[in-house]
């Protein structure tokens, strides 16, 4: 068994000699108590931290001089490229080139606000599910109980840390702003990777992933409910979550609370797992499609701002398309622990709409509708994108003068910073915000 760095080896002599020696297994215990009493929450993510670091450390490559300053030129030229594509100005305060363990360092704070809502109503919904004679035995124990649970959540946390952290290529290569706001980031080793598994010139694949990288914080930076929505689509996710009291009682006799592993085969065996209810369904398929919107429009202007300029950039184009919507042991990781589904299904969809979009209306009146989220295509339209671009304006009995009135900031008065629409709540009547959970794929249009 590792480990995992906990500063005692059992296969060793201890510090005071004997290997029975207590004393020589002082930093184990010291390690474990800090390790209980975590750091408050239902995830202990000094664990998760730990695990993801320690898991990363034997292929760690230290960044050079000259992996900085490719990072930053590459990034520096796909903001100007990206200005002749899109409307809204660049959202780069800062450069940075990462290595994995960067990638877990900088992003962690980030999926702790994403994972600890779920994960705490996981953990509140087990202990109400206990059947009432079971709850009233375990009562001085629930605190370790709870304490276990964090532990369990962490590891599995920290593994699908790294497990991500061996796959991702940016700060927003999963379609959400992990990263510090307005840093702009790629992850060197994946990058080079990446390069290599697709025999493709390194400067080319680093130029076409600081295009999407720096697409996605133009994005993030200036639509600035767009952060929110994204995050309260995984809350009323967690919200609604059920647990299976059948399952807890037939299972409750295997659990020993003093042997973490039973816990954790538990919750491997599904005892744990979350009923999906219709609420909760919306609230993925709402995340989904904005994924998707989000991702459709990152591969139109970058398709757009490439252009002529990048000899293979429709392949390369294609070969990002293919990787988000494939997925990875990594991302169903974080699909079976949490239900975040990462995975933009309707990206093609997406793509096909924002592209339509700038072809029968402009780039401005495109990009102006990310002004509000009752602006923003619905699942719906997904069904039929290039309807919605042709069709846009007239379907609701709107003039020009209307639609330049809604996309444009100045004359609506109602910036990029617009409310959220609420959880079940519809932007528009004709239009309501739920998702048929459609995966057809349109034919491509990667070179648009």
């Amino acid at each position: 068994m590792s480990n995992f760095g906990f500063g005692f080896d059992p296969g060793s002599e201890g510090q005071g000699g004997d290997s029975d020696d207590l004393a020589g297994k002082i930093p184990l215990f010291a390690e474990l108590q800090k390790l209980l009493s975590g750091s408050g929450g239902p995830v202990n993510w000094d664990l998760a931290r730990q695990l993801a670091i320690s898991s990363l450390v034997s292929g760690h490559r230290r960044l050079t001089a000259s992996d900085t300053t490719a990072v930053a030129d590459a990034l520096r030229l796909a903001d100007v490229w990206l200005d002749g594509a899109t409307d809204l100005p660049s959202g780069l305060t800062s450069t940075q080139a990462w290595s994995q363990v960067d990638w877990v360092e900088k992003t962690i704070a980030t999926w702790s606000a994403l994972c600890d809502p779920v994960a705490g109503r996981v953990v509140s919904a087990m202990s109400g599910a206990l059947p009432p004679e079971i709850a009233a035995q375990a009562g001085p124990m629930a605190p370790m109980m709870a304490q276990l649970g964090g532990l369990m959540f962490g590891a599995q946390l920290g593994q699908g840390l790294a497990a991500l952290a061996g796959e991702v290529v940016s700060a927003t290569d999963i379609g959400l702003p992990l990263g510090p706001h307005g840093t702009g980031a790629l992850v060197v080793t994946n990058l080079d990777a990446m390069a290599a598994d697709l025999e493709r010139p390194i400067s080319d694949v680093r130029l076409f992933l600081a295009l999407r990288e720096a697409a996605h914080h133009r994005l993030f930076s200036h639509v600035s409910w767009l952060r929110q929505q994204l995050i309260e689509a995984v809350d009323a996710y967690g919200r609604g979550i059920t647990i299976d009291p059948e399952a807890i009682s037939s299972a409750i006799n295997d659990i020993d609370p003093a042997n973490p592993e039973s816990l954790q085969n538990a919750l491997a065996g599904g005892v744990f797992e979350p009923r999906n209810t219709d609420a909760q369904n919306l609230a993925l398929r709402r995340l989904e499609t904005m994924l998707a919107l989000i991702e459709g429009w990152v591969d139109t202007v970058v398709s757009d701002a490439a252009g002529a300029r990048m000899q293979g950039a429709a392949a390369l184009s294609e070969a990002v398309r293919r990787r988000r919507a494939s997925g990875g042991p990594a991302e169903q990781t974080f699909s079976t622990l949490v239900g975040l589904e990462l995975r933009p299904r309707r990206l093609r969809e997406a793509a096909v709409l924002w592209s339509a979009m700038g072809q029968s209306h402009g780039a401005s009146v495109r990009d102006g509708l990310w002004n509000h989220p009752d602006l923003l295509p619905t699942a719906q339209d997904l069904d039929d994108p290039t309807g919605f671009a042709e069709s846009y304006g007239a379907a609701d009995g709107l003039g020009m003068d209307d639609l330049d009135r809604l996309t444009n900031p100045d004359q609506n008065n109602a910036p990029g910073g617009a409310p959220g629409v609420q959880q079940g709540e519809a932007p528009d009547s004709s239009r309501p915000a739920t998702d048929p959970g459609s995966n057809s794929s349109p034919p491509d249009n990667s070179g648009s």
